[in-house]
């Protein structure tokens, strides 16, 4: 039998490593939980089990059955007939499959019928399942849409639709996206009148929606009538009915599975999620870093998947009387995609773990009549960490999963540009993961205030601090790297010049996430003789790396930025 998790071993290794016992007594109410869910872990050696029971049954729908229809799924696609939308077959069969493992629900409180799996936990499915199939992950990965609804919406809309996602009765979509507002969301023009009776009516269109055919949608609407900007703008909840018409399904290069729409809403009746004029400054930036998390894990398991295929076929590719394999130029790409991988998912998971703690000690602080300073600075301290991390992880994870599905494609040669191969949608599908939900340079802009402003120096000493005392001339490197960042990053704020900032972001961003990833692999190295293997061989491109963007922030000036203008133009 083929199991997506059993098979990982990394996969499995970051869940036996990662620190998880302040996040599950966060979780679980410090266990007490159990008192009112006999399901519900009594101790963390119980949590861990549960997770990984959890984990290996959504190993075994992804391989044994997800996996084996992807091909036919992507060729299918979604139809759009009559207004209404149809899957492709093999995505309605594996939707019940997982409706019928209770995964439907996985991050949802146990009162709605959810399984209260932490984010961290909850990610690691979404990567297995889009290892097997990205297109499916774009309509199961949407629980966050009733995560949101679980953090901001009021108990009566609580009750009426959270139990209906946990069943899996409902799937859901954010539509936030408009033709003149993509990235830019403050633009959002889609009316939200409040009428005579009370009630909230959306009119005006969305564009590029995933999964718009939903049945529970989360609308980004402008409520204040004359505004302009994100104080202008709410959130509501709208649940299909006919005042909402598919207007069409776009034509896509990949994720063919996953129908992305364009909405017409005309007077449709939506309620007020949480309070008005929050839409795009808390609910919003809620969501979309929840989603940016499972981008960022979708784009792993395509990596993953594209990876094994190009093993697969360089083992059994015979040329120059052997495999290719042994042919010294693809085994050094083989090596640099595995690594790459392994320590993409580092980052990944460490991310993971800094947003369940500070979802964990928001709900600690809320639930405290009077929290002490002490709690509050924890908190304070993992949402500027969640803030930085969330970004760094989307953008580190999209931008590998392109550059290994490349070579994949790549190692597969001729074969691979064939669509008898899967390589070459795992290319076309990772193409879209560094763009939706905020492209990369994006998430550059997300990121360098932590960079430039001592967060991430702060998360570095962290990393100094613990015991590396296995590989201390891997350790004095990764430190020499540092101090190089430490340089480039000191010339930035020196010059204090907004474009020689903006011009370098990308560069000191680059610089950050590959020391994070180096500081992970060097804590993985201390308890696995392989992972130091990894971790030397990462450290080796790295200093290469960070010696190079060092240097061309450290001797840049902004006068050379000049002449881009010129450099652009014919």
């Amino acid at each position: 039998m083929t199991n997506f998790f059993s098979d990982n071993a990394d996969l499995a290794f970051q869940l036996e490593h990662l620190d998880l016992a302040r996040v599950v007594a966060l979780r679980e109410d410090d266990y007490a939980q159990a008192r009112d869910f006999t399901y519900a872990p009594r101790d963390l050696r119980d949590a861990r089990d549960s997770y990984r029971r959890a984990l290996e049954i959504a190993g075994e729908i992804a391989g044994e059955f997800v996996a084996p229809r992807a091909e036919e799924i992507d060729r299918q696609g979604s139809t759009l007939a009559e207004g209404e939308v149809c899957y492709a077959p093999g995505i309605d069969e594996a939707l019940e499959r997982l409706r019928q493992a209770d995964l439907m629900g996985m991050i949802l409180p146990r009162r709605y019928g959810g399984l209260n799996l932490p984010i961290t936990v909850s990610v690691m499915v979404l990567e297995i399942v889009s290892r097997a199939d990205a297109a499916l992950m774009n309509i199961f990965g949407l629980q966050d849409i009733a995560g949101t609804i679980d953090k901001f919406a009021g108990d009566e809309i609580k009750q009426a639709y959270l139990p209906r996602f946990a069943r899996g009765e409902v799937t859901g979509s954010m539509a936030l996206t408009e033709p003149e507002a993509g990235s830019d969301l403050q633009s959002v023009q889609l009316k939200a009148t409040q009428g005579e009776d009370g009630r909230w009516y959306l009119n005006g269109v969305k564009r590029f929606i995933t999964n718009g055919c939903g049945q529970v949608s989360l609308v980004l609407a402008r409520s204040e009538e004359g505004s302009g900007d994100a104080r202008g703008l709410s959130m509501f909840l709208y649940e299909r009915d006919e005042h909402m018409k598919i207007r069409r399904l776009e034509d896509k290069l990949g994720i063919h599975g996953s129908p992305t729409c364009e909405l017409q809403f005309t007077d449709a009746p939506a309620l007020l999620v949480g309070e008005r004029r929050r839409g795009l400054t808390t609910y919003v930036m809620s969501l979309m870093n929840g989603a940016r998390l499972a981008i960022a894990a979708q784009a792993q398991g395509i990596a993953e998947a594209a990876y094994r295929a190009a093993a697969k076929y360089a083992g059994e590719r015979v040329q120059f009387g052997g495999p290719i394999d042994r042919l010294t130029p693809v085994a050094a790409m083989l090596a640099d995609m595995k690594v790459a991988l392994e320590a993409s998912r580092a980052l990944l998971y460490e991310t993971a773990l800094i947003v369940d703690l500070k979802e964990g000690l928001e709900r600690k602080v809320e639930d405290e009549a009077e929290p002490d300073k002490e709690l509050r600075g924890e908190l304070k301290k993992y949402t500027r960490l969640a803030a930085l991390f969330t970004p760094l992880c989307k953008a580190c994870s999209t931008e590998m999963a392109n550059h290994v599905t490349y070579d994949a494609l790549q190692v597969h040669g001729g074969s691979g540009y064939m669509r008898d191969f899967a390589v070459e949608r795992h290319a076309r599908d990772a193409r879209i993961t560094n763009i939706y939900e905020g492209t990369t340079q994006l998430q550059v802009v997300a990121a360098i205030g932590g960079v430039l402003s001592g967060t991430m120096a702060d998360r570095l000493d962290e990393y100094d601090g613990e015991d590396l005392a296995a590989t201390p001339e891997l350790l004095t490197r990764v430190c020499a790297a540092r101090a190089r960042w430490a340089e480039a990053v000191a010339r930035v704020r020196e010059l204090d010049d907004v474009r020689f900032r903006d011009y370098h972001a990308r560069r000191l961003v680059e610089m950050a996430v590959d020391l994070v990833c180096a500081y992970l692999l060097l804590r993985a190295a201390q308890h696995d003789a392989r992972k130091l293997l990894v971790a030397r061989y990462f450290v080796d491109g790295m200093t290469a790396r960070v010696e190079g963007a060092a240097t061309a922030v450290v001797h840049g000036s902004p006068e050379a930025l000049d002449s881009l203008a010129a450099l652009g133009s014919d």
